[in-house]
């Protein structure tokens, strides 16, 4: 094959366990988000506004969803010939097979992949991040710094630097040290999960890492302190733009809070960077003439007769007369009927809320499962 400039390849086999029933059929990058897309969407949007044409995307916890939204790659230009989308299980081989491990260890399995292409750079990417970034930005900066490894950080508040891979970097923006989320943190610039890789070196370090008994086989805790340990050239790549790890319910429902902000960094409506999807044909949305819209997003298919405030209704939702829903998100073909209220709630795919109904108590959030019928007066907080 031809050689390429910049393979991308994409983590997307993480259960997402703290986002609870979110992830209980599918992988975190394929939950619903924003009314029409998916997780994933926003890494693969942004590979493909960064004219990156190859892509790979590691599946392992309950991959059909993902399979099934992906499919070629068609709606993110990745339909190509030569190149495109290629979905990366794991699989076994004549010298045998396993899970995928760790971070490194699910590139190092699928270094055959990344040989065919014989890419100059590699780009790893978090499949379950909302933000939008110009990757070629991020790759000038690792050609101008003729680095090994580039880092993509952001600023965050101190009291949540421990969760995260903590760079420490002199005047010119060179990591002289790193810390996997540091108990007591000295520094609050923030690895994003986001790594340029000169491919010769990175190759290199996998091969290592992956012969190492004692390694996890994890970018943070392993490879990347090697590298710096070795005096290989690792730079920071300083991203002031909005970024979101939605781990959590509390920080999913945030993220759809902060779609709504009048201070809106996202931007889903701009059509100078989109967010592309899989959507499938369906007819526009009603709003009835006693409904009432406020700061709120509906997206096809929709039938609102009641009122939305502050609230994210995805494809195919029906809400009935006399209905109040604030500070939700209700997800594709949910039907809330007649005289009811939800407050500060998440209801899944396909859920059904009888009449005369309150859920939610406007503090913590309430989320419904898939497919669940809420009877007539049952009352959830």
């Amino acid at each position: 094959m031809a050689k390429k400039n910049m393979v991308a390849m994409i983590l997307a086999g993480g259960q997402g366990s703290r986002l609870g029933l979110l992830t209980k059929h599918m992988a975190k990058p394929a939950v619903p988000f924003g009314g029409k897309y998916r997780i994933i969407d926003f890494a693969l949007s942004n590979c493909s506004n960064s004219g990156i044409d190859t892509v790979g995307i590691l599946t392992q916890y309950k991959p059909q969803m993902l399979n099934a939204h992906i499919g070629i790659g068609t709606p993110w230009d990745l339909d190509r010939v030569h190149g495109g989308a290629a979905m990366l299980p794991p699989y076994m081989s004549e010298a045998g097979g396993d899970w995928y491990k760790g971070t490194a260890n699910a590139i190092y399995q699928n270094l055959n992949f990344l040989d065919d292409y014989n890419p100059e750079y590699v780009l790893i990417l978090s499949g379950d991040h909302i933000y939008k970034m110009d990757y070629r930005k991020m790759l000038a900066r690792h050609i101008d710094a003729a680095a090994d490894a580039t880092i993509a950080v952001i600023e965050v508040p101190l009291a949540e630097a421990s969760r995260f891979g903590i760079m420490h970097t002199d005047e010119d923006g060179v990591i002289t040290a790193f810390e996997e989320k540091p108990k007591e943190p000295k520094s609050t610039l923030a690895s994003m999960g986001i790594y340029i890789f000169t491919y010769e070196k990175l190759r290199k370090y996998l091969i290592a890492d992956a012969e190492d008994p004692a390694s996890e086989n994890d970018f943070g805790k392993n490879v990347i302190p090697t590298m710096l340990e070795k005096g290989e050239t690792l730079v920071a790549y300083r991203f002031s733009g909005y970024w979101k790890d939605v781990g959590t319910i509390q920080s999913y429902w945030e993220a759809h809070m902060d779609l709504l902000s009048p201070e809106n960094e996202v931007k889903l409506f701009s059509n100078d960077w989109k967010i592309y999807t899989d959507t499938a044909a369906r007819p526009s949305q009603y709003i009835g003439p006693e409904a009432r819209l406020e700061n709120s997003i509906v997206t096809e298919g929709c039938v609102i007769l009641g009122q939305l405030v502050n609230s994210i209704v995805f494809p195919g939702v029906q809400v009935g007369k006399n209905t109040r829903i604030e500070n939700s998100i209700i997800m594709e073909n949910s039907v809330v009927d007649d005289n009811v209220i939800i407050s500060k709630s998440i209801l899944l795919e396909n859920v059904r809320v009888e009449s005369h109904n309150a859920i939610g108590n406007g503090r913590e959030i309430a989320v419904i499962d898939a497919g669940k019928t809420i009877p007539s007066q049952a009352r959830m907080g």
